[in-house]
């Protein structure tokens, strides 16, 4: 019977521990990998200046249409 209390405290723990990961994956690293893949298809479509003009610290102002056609500007790294 002790055996079986101890393998069932383990599973317990092994559950919460996982548990506790996935909260903290899902709720803080998750929004961040998907507001920076947004961000780099965004900046994918986006028109940005012709080659020529100087981008400020390795950034570019952009111009990006969203499913509505209204047009936003936004800041992309430079590609050259």
């Amino acid at each position: 019977m002790k055996e079986a209390t101890g393998e069932l405290n383990l599973t317990v723990i092994v559950v919460t521990i996982v548990a506790l990961l996935s909260f903290f994956f899902f709720s803080v690293i998750w929004p961040t990998i998907r507001s920076n893949f947004s961000q780099n298809t965004r900046c994918d479509e986006a028109v940005c200046p012709k080659a020529g003009t100087t981008p400020r610290n390795g950034e570019a102002i952009c111009t990006y249409r969203d499913e509505d056609g209204t047009q936003h500007d936004i800041t992309c790294a430079w590609k050259g």
